[in-house]
Order: structure tokens, then C-alpha cells, then sequence
């Protein structure tokens, strides 16, 4: 198809044999990249501390992954559960917030310990009560004031959550080590209203060399589909939906 990396969404990290996908990224010319799910049993801001053990046991596995694959960071909201999504008091989301960066902060360090780093990502106010801005990103990696500690962004969520989407780029600036995308309805890049112009216009001004990542989504994949309200497919089979969406791609910076 002509793509350059496959991402990898690690949901459940005992079934992944990281040596025959090495193999297969090899005998394909690919590379990685390594994305964290991050469900209830996955919540840094969990009130029990038994769950974050849990997370940072998960995290640990998905390094090792990226050191198998030759990646360097460990992409995902790994701030929170997905989904979880409440009206809070101040003093509560304050409570959460630094309970947040305390846990990052850890995960952070061992990353470091690796010379991996956390692609950090927001999400959409109706998948996260936390971090949904790209100011709420730059406010919390500097929060956890580690070097390790980096930004994600998914253009999906941004066309929810941004005014402007160059300027949300801008703002997180040389933080930002990788980008999803998929259209405001989550089909194919280039079949939506998403406005491909000012996404690219921001990559270009901070000067973004990373991956572009295509994130799709199937009814067929129960558990990834459930958690993101995915209840029909966007495309006649998935291949077609990364040709088209690679495509479009191409031919957004190939005009450039």
C-alpha cells in the first residue's frame, strides 16, 4: 500500500508476540509505532493505588515493546481511563489533575530509565473529563516537568475540542512527537469536513518530521469499537479505507 509505519494498539499485551511482529515489520519494510489502551483497569487517577500499579505493570510491557520494535515512545490518554467523563468540583479535579502528573511523572522517569519517551494525548470532552485541549496538554507536560514526558495529537478529537487547529499545533510546538489522524466522523482522511489546510500549516510551522498515523476503527474489533461508539463500518473493507486515506495524504503534502 506504500505505507511507511503500522501503528500497533496494545490492548492486551499477553497475546502480542513481539518477536514475530518484529519478524513481520522486517519482512515488510515497516516500522512501529506503540499505542497504549487505557481502560478502567489502566487509571492513574484511580482512588485506589492497586490500579495504577496495574497501569504502570501495562506501560512497563509496552516498553519492552517499543525496545523489541526499535520505537521510541509509547503513544495514548494514559493520564486517565477513557470514557471517564463526570461534572467535578474544583477541589476534585484539582485533586485528579495532580494525582495525574505524580503517576506521569513516575511513568515518565522509568521511560527515561529506557530512552523511551510518552506521547501524551488529549481526548474529546465526551471520552475525557481531563485533558481535552491542546493548552490542557502543554499544561500538563510542564506539570510533570520531565524530558521525557511529550505530546500526541489526534486531529479527530482536535475538530471537536480546537478553535483553531494550526494554532493548537503552534502551541504545543516542539513537544509534539506524534500525530493521528482520521476524519471528524472518523472515516478516511479527505472524505469529511476536516480542514486538512490548517492541520498541515501547523505540522509545517514547528517543522514536524514524525509519523502521521491513520487511526481507524471497525465494528469488528468489539472491544475498541464499544469503548468509542463504533456501531457501523466507514468504509467497504479496511484496506480501502487506508488506501484512500494514504492517498490523500500523499496528495495533501505532495501540493505543498
Amino acid at each position: 500500500m506504500g505505507f511507511s509505519h503500522v501503528e500497533i494498539p496494545v490492548e492486551d499485551p499477553d497475546i502480542i508476540d513481539a518477536i514475530e511482529v518484529r519478524q513481520a515489520l522486517a519482512a515488510n519494510g515497516l516500522k512501529a509505532v506503540v499505542c497504549g489502551a487505557f481502560g478502567q483497569t489502566r487509571d492513574l487517577t484511580h482512588d485506589d493505588p492497586a490500579v495504577h500499579q496495574v497501569c504502570f505493570d501495562y506501560l512497563e510491557k509496552c516498553f519492552e515493546f517499543c525496545l523489541a520494535w526499535d520505537t521510541k515512545f509509547v503513544a495514548g490518554p494514559m493520564y486517565s481511563a477513557v470514557g471517564k467523563t463526570r461534572l467535578l468540583p474544583p477541589d476534585e479535579r484539582k485533586r485528579e489533575w495532580d494525582l495525574a502528573v505524580t503517576n506521569l511523572r513516575k511513568a515518565s522517569e522509568r521511560a527515561a530509565t529506557h530512552g523511551l519517551f510518552l506521547a501524551i494525548e488529549s481526548l474529546n470532552r465526551f471520552e475525557s473529563d481531563l485533558v481535552n485541549t491542546a493548552d490542557d496538554l502543554l499544561r500538563l507536560v510542564t506539570d510533570i516537568d520531565r524530558p521525557s514526558a511529550k505530546i500526541m495529537l489526534d486531529s479527530f478529537h482536535m475538530t471537536l475540542e480546537e478553535r483553531d487547529l494550526a494554532k493548537a499545533i503552534i502551541t504545543v510546538g516542539d513537544h509534539l512527537i506524534h500525530m493521528q489522524v482520521s476524519e471528524n466522523y472518523r472515516g478516511a482522511p479527505g472524505t469529511g469536513l476536516t480542514p486538512w489546510a490548517e492541520l498541515k500549516k501547523g505540522l509545517d510551522a514547528v517543522n514536524y518530521n514524525g509519523v502521521i498515523s491513520i487511526e481507524s476503527f471497525t465494528p469488528n474489533s468489539q472491544e475498541l469499537a464499544g469503548a468509542v461508539c463504533i456501531w457501523k463500518p466507514f468504509a467497504e473493507t479496511q484496506d480501502q479505507f487506508a488506501i484512500d486515506g494514504l492517498a490523500f495524504l500523499k496528495s495533501l503534502y505532495s501540493s505543498s
